[in-house]
């Protein structure tokens, strides 16, 4: 195999097992590993298991070199997660033919990886370089509040809706972040009951715009949850954001808190600490798409043209559920519009 690859100009390594085949990879990188299913102590299958379960080496491409030809053994390589068969014995075309296809499949991964992250980066730029102009708005606000006073309807619109802007910018940097892994959170004592009002008056003005009107439903007592209180407030912002955009004018918006475990019916949701819902009267969404829009870059369509559609907030908000272990869903709010429900 040596003799037959050599001529091909490449770099090859060696090794004599399993074992030393994965020492020598912690060291090196490799574009292309022909491995043998015959092998001592640790087989080729299992070789292969262990280099795909392991990101680092999960994407070379694996040829298996075999004797055996049996359609179960064919199986159990794939499965194992080969790529390509050379059967024993072989000869040399066969053999430079095979590693110059996994070789191009190689690059032409790596070319791939490359422009995606190149396009990360640049969408990374992008949005801190848009973060400039925007502090220029919200500070340009301070100095007319200054000028006219707090007090003037547009300008209160003008701050709203650049600070959500800003809150925008933030889920999709934290979105780009959490492409591998869960968020990372900065737990803290929030009291729950706070945290809805407080938001909730934050987005009266927008609401007043369209005539829409809050229907608070709040206990009585309180509880605190250690969640990430800047992440639980984007999560709010965008419920509230999205239940605003999508309410006809005139309309009515409710925010439902409870605390299961203070009630009695607390069996019937598994354990949940905190329960909030927050239902509007819009179009509403079709049943077939419940779960879609949660999904990163899925859209659906509103029912009115004249909204801009959902996307990237709601997987936003499904991430930071997940990571502090709870789940989001939605429901139909009857006769019309929707119930977003979030269960910690």
């Amino acid at each position: 195999m040596e003799m037959l690859l050599l001529r091909e100009g490449y770099d090859l390594a060696f090794a004599a097992d399993g074992y030393e085949a994965l020492a020598h990879l912690d060291e090196e990188s490799a574009d292309v590993i022909l491995l043998d299913v015959m092998m001592p102590g640790m087989d080729g299958f299992e070789l292969c298991e262990r280099l795909r379960r392991n990101p680092k080496w999960q994407d070379v491409p694996i040829i298996l070199v075999t004797a055996l030809d049996s359609k179960q053994d064919l199986a159990r390589g794939l499965e194992a997660g080969a790529d390509d068969f050379l059967h024993k014995p072989y000869n040399g075309l066969e053999l430079r033919a095979r590693v110059r296809s996994m070789l191009r499949i190689k690059q032409r991964h790596d070319a791939l990886q490359t422009a995606l992250q190149l396009r990360q980066d640049l969408s990374n730029m992008i949005v801190h370089d848009i973060r400039s102009p925007l502090s220029a708005i919200l500070i340009s606000c301070d100095l007319l509040e200054m000028e006219v006073g707090a007090a003037s309807m547009p300008l209160s619109t003008i701050r709203g809706e650049a600070a959500r802007l800003s809150g925008f910018l933030t889920d999709m940097l934290m979105m780009a972040k959490m492409e591998h892994g869960r968020l990372m959170l900065a737990r803290s004592e929030v009291d729950m009951n706070e945290s809805v009002t407080a938001v909730r008056d934050s987005f009266v003005p927008m609401a007043q715009l369209k005539d829409i009107s809050f229907v608070t439903n709040l206990p009585a007592q309180t509880c605190k949850l250690t969640v990430d209180a800047s992440l639980w407030r984007r999560v709010l912002d965008n419920l509230f954001a999205n239940a605003i955009k999508f309410s006809p004018t005139g309309g009515r918006i409710t925010l439902r808190l409870s605390y299961p475990e203070q009630e009695a019916e607390s069996d019937t949701l598994a354990g949940a600490r905190l329960r909030l819902e927050v239902m509007d009267e819009g179009p509403g969404i079709p049943e077939e798409h419940r779960e879609t829009i949660f999904d990163k870059f899925k859209i659906v369509a509103a029912k009115r043209r004249d909204v801009s559609q959902v996307g990237l907030g709601l997987a936003f908000c499904r991430m930071v559920v997940e990571a502090h272990d709870g789940r989001i869903y939605m429901t139909p709010n009857t006769p019309r519009g929707s119930i977003f429900v979030i269960e910690l």
